[in-house]
């Protein structure tokens, strides 16, 4: 079955400006078309933007940005004259190489420590719309994984740094949320799904039995970023089809 499209009213983002990091491609791009197609102007930011490619009309504006840059980092939030959302969704994983001191150290300074340093920069910008931060995690949050164990290990700190600043910005009028996905259907699955035996498994611990659409992460996040979840921050959404709920 395919996603359900329209669930939202078409300006409930009308004069909303967000930035997205990893928004040139796979989850963060789509959060990015979901936002724009709902009003908002995006700033979808990230590596590989001479790549990026969004359906015309939209109001993204794409631009070239390593998140672990502070300065540019710095530069990307002074330049604005508002933020009403911030989704940080750069990430990476380096597979078994996770496990090697200098990968474990990369992949945590992108997917942990880039996200705080962003949700920083922009938390006076936030400060001033009320505006929201929905970070992004992951299931491997909940269970981990072995071979991706620096992956792993920052998305499950992306969760409690989720929860830890959603009780100090609140004070702010920030709330502060998160997505986590599951099997998403990216470019990065592909080997997965190409594999008959771990497409079958993926799947059949899957109880609505078929790979998420990154424009359903979208739509989830659009949904945490908005009045209509005006009273909830620190708060962890799985997108993820039930894998979580099902045992071994």
């Amino acid at each position: 079955m395919s996603p359900r499209r329209g669930a939202f009213r078409p300006d409930l983002y009308a004069g909303a400006v967000a930035v997205v990091t990893g928004g040139t491609s796979g989850i963060g791009a789509a959060v990015a078309v979901v936002l724009a197609e709902l009003g908002a102007v995006v700033h979808a930011v990230g590596l590989g933007a001479e790549h990026a490619t969004f359906p015309p009309g939209l109001r993204i504006t794409v631009s070239e940005l390593d998140v672990t840059d502070d300065a540019a980092m710095t530069a990307l939030f002074a330049g604005l004259e508002r933020l009403d959302v911030f989704v940080p969704a750069a990430g990476i994983s380096l597979g078994e190489r996770e496990l090697e001191w200098d990968s474990f150290q990369r992949v945590v300074q992108i997917q942990l420590l880039a996200v705080y340093r962003g949700i920083q920069l922009a938390r006076p910008l936030l400060a001033r719309s009320h505006g929201s931060v929905v970070t992004v995690a992951s299931m491997y949050a909940t269970f981990g994984g072995g071979e991706i164990a620096a992956y792993s290990s920052a998305k499950g700190g992306i969760v409690q740094l989720t929860k830890s600043l959603a009780e100090v910005y609140a004070a702010d009028g920030i709330r502060v949320n998160c997505v986590a996905p599951g099997w998403i259907d990216t470019p990065l699955l592909e080997a997965l799904k190409n594999d008959a035996r771990i497409h079958e498994r993926l799947l059949s611990r899957t109880p609505l039995g078929r790979y998420g659409d990154p424009r359903e992460v979208g739509e989830a996040v659009a949904f945490l970023a908005s009045d209509s979840a005006a009273f909830v921050t620190g708060a962890v959404l799985p997108v993820d089809g039930g894998y979580l709920v099902v045992g071994i």
